[in-house]
């Protein structure tokens, strides 16, 4: 399946609270971000850029997509290797470090996936498709930090 994809969205900033951008403390982050035929998803800044907590801001959906398409090629990768996946949990945790003149970048990702498999013959060979995962994964090849895998895998047999 060589090719090219392309993604397409929009993003509506609502923030305006009557006077635009008059002032840094003077508009809200809010943000509704759209794709054809999706959920709408509310967004924001994150809460130390004067954001709305209750919001999805870009770091978290950052590294949500890092550990959706982790996921998603590891059970690709453990079907290819006859593993068979009752359970996957990840409890990503991404580091961002400000460079003290207004930007700053992601230093690093690491995604802690917690697999249960049907069979502990399965174990080695799961263990080995987080490797195989991680080279199939679009987003994790796009980056330029580190995206790291602290896996556990457990059987249910």
């Amino acid at each position: 399946m060589l090719g090219e994809h392309r993604y397409a969205l929009t993003s509506i900033w609502t923030g305006n609270t009557g006077t635009g951008t008059s002032g840094y403390r003077d508009y809200r982050r809010d943000v509704e971000i759209s794709v054809e035929g999706k959920p709408m998803l509310l967004a924001s800044a994150d809460k130390p850029f004067r954001g709305d907590p209750a919001r999805w801001n870009p770091e978290d959906l950052l590294v949500a997509a890092l550990s959706e398409c982790h996921l998603l090629s590891y059970l690709h990768a453990c079907v290819t290797a006859g593993v068979v996946v009752l359970s996957y949990r990840d409890d990503a945790t991404g580091t961002m470090r400000e460079d003290g003149a207004g930007g700053g970048a992601f230093s690093e990702v690491t995604l802690h996936p917690q697999v249960v498999v049907a069979d502990a013959s399965m174990i080695e060979a799961a263990e080995r498709a987080h490797v195989q995962a991680n080279e199939w994964c679009f987003i994790a090849n796009s980056m330029n930090f580190p995206v790291r895998h602290e896996a556990t895998v457990t059987a249910l047999g």
